[in-house]
């Protein structure tokens, strides 16, 4: 235990170093395909068997909703890249008190970011476009705060901050080039995208072709919302076609910044999925459905290519959920968006593996895994770092 405290250590003045040098920058998505670990449920899987099962289906990125501790500890080692969540009901504080900003940072990612690899905050979900006036006015000052307390901690270099939005900030999004941002939140909008651009960070959309289907199940090809073959839309704008819809809905987000003077602002989608169960006006929410959407959207990321509007800027996307929530409010398909059961085992199969007993795992990630996925450096590197510290501080 002793040595483990020593290398932590080390590997905090060597992070503390590079920052303050310059040879690190905030990256947090890895490849193209992360994963949503939601836990409003009382019967999935503990949090150490959460890393178990995402290291077997060798899921890399991976967000939580808050910044619960006993799911930091868990991912301690894992080398599994990790964004927590600032909840929306801390969020008016936040924006109000500079403090409780540097405070929250320090409890929640300065003490665990050692061990445990912290690659981003989302600050709030979904607050633009929503109903609470005030909620939107205090956004930008929270995301400030937390950016601030980042730099004051010399983090800021390797935590992105962000926070995702609905399609809701949105005045229109069909055809995608006509896609502007609605006028009651054009206002917030800019000031953050002023400020996301000044921190390098991406616009995070939350994407669902399911609820645009479910809105217009007589005008909308459910071929076209679940990456199948389609004679698709064509864009007369543009000239552009969309053969399915998730990058329709990418690419009017991208037609929205464009128009508010933000063309270079990379798209991240930070939800997409489909519900395998749903109430009887839900009809679009089965299993198979959900295997389609899903099994096409993992091939989809696995080409590496960016959308119509945006070819050379590969699309990276979160899937929501890990798990099917059985404490989520709201119609039936609210609790079953989950690529799991809540005993581990698949919803449906996509080609990831169940949970598996702990005896049966290996909890060492492949060296191909680790050597090729993990930060900028090995841990191999970090400990011959570690064997030159005290030199590199002497020339610095």
């Amino acid at each position: 235990m002793k040595n483990l405290r020593s290398f932590g250590r080390c590997f905090v003045l060597l992070l503390v170093l590079f920052v303050h040098k310059g040879y690190v920058t905030a990256k947090a998505f890895t490849g193209t395909y992360g994963i949503n670990y939601g836990r409003i449920a009382n019967n999935i899987p503990t949090p150490n068997e959460v890393v178990r099962l995402l290291k077997a289906a060798k899921i890399k990125n991976v967000r939580i909703y808050d910044a619960d501790h006993t799911v930091l500890e868990a991912f301690r080692g894992s080398g599994l890249d990790l964004v927590i969540g600032l909840p929306n009901e801390f969020v008016k504080d936040m924006s109000s008190n500079a403090d409780h900003a540097l405070t929250w940072v320090t409890d929640n990612v300065k003490a665990y970011i050692s061990n445990t690899h912290i690659v981003g905050i989302a600050v709030g979900n979904e607050v633009l476009g929503g109903s609470d006036l005030d909620l939107q006015n205090a956004l930008y000052g929270a995301v400030k705060n937390i950016y601030n307390a980042t730099q004051k901690l010399q983090l800021d270099k390797v935590v992105q901050i962000t926070t995702a939005h609905s399609q809701a900030v949105f005045a229109n999004s069909y055809p995608p080039s006509s896609c502007v941002f609605k006028e009651d939140v054009a206002q917030n909008m800019k000031k953050l995208l002023d400020l996301f651009t000044q921190m390098g960070s991406p616009f995070c959309l939350n994407a669902y072709p399911f609820l645009a289907y479910m809105g217009s199940p007589d005008q909308i090809d459910i071929n076209y919302a679940l990456f199948n073959p389609t004679d698709g839309v064509d864009d007369e704008k543009t000239n552009l076609h969309y053969d399915n819809m998730l990058d329709a809905q990418i690419d009017a987000a991208y037609a929205a910044l464009e128009d508010a003077g933000f063309g270079k602002m990379e798209v991240i989608v930070t939800e997409t999925g489909w519900a395998s169960d749903g109430d009887e006006n839900e009809g679009a929410a089965t299993p198979e459905n959900a295997r389609t959407y899903n099994y096409n959207l993992r091939k989809r990321l696995a080409k590496r290519k960016g959308t119509p509007r945006r070819p050379k800027s590969m699309l990276k996307a979160y899937i929501f959920a890990l798990f099917n929530e059985n404490s989520k409010p709201g119609p039936t398909s609210e609790r079953n968006f989950g690529l799991y059961k809540p005993d581990g085992t698949i919803a449906y199969d996509i080609g990831f593996p169940a949970l598996k007993s702990s005896s049966s795992v290996s909890s060492r990630l492949s060296f191909k895994v680790f050597g090729a996925q993990t930060w900028h450096w090995s841990y191999i590197s970090v400990l011959t770092a570690c064997a030159s510290s005290s030199f590199l501080f002497l020339r610095s």
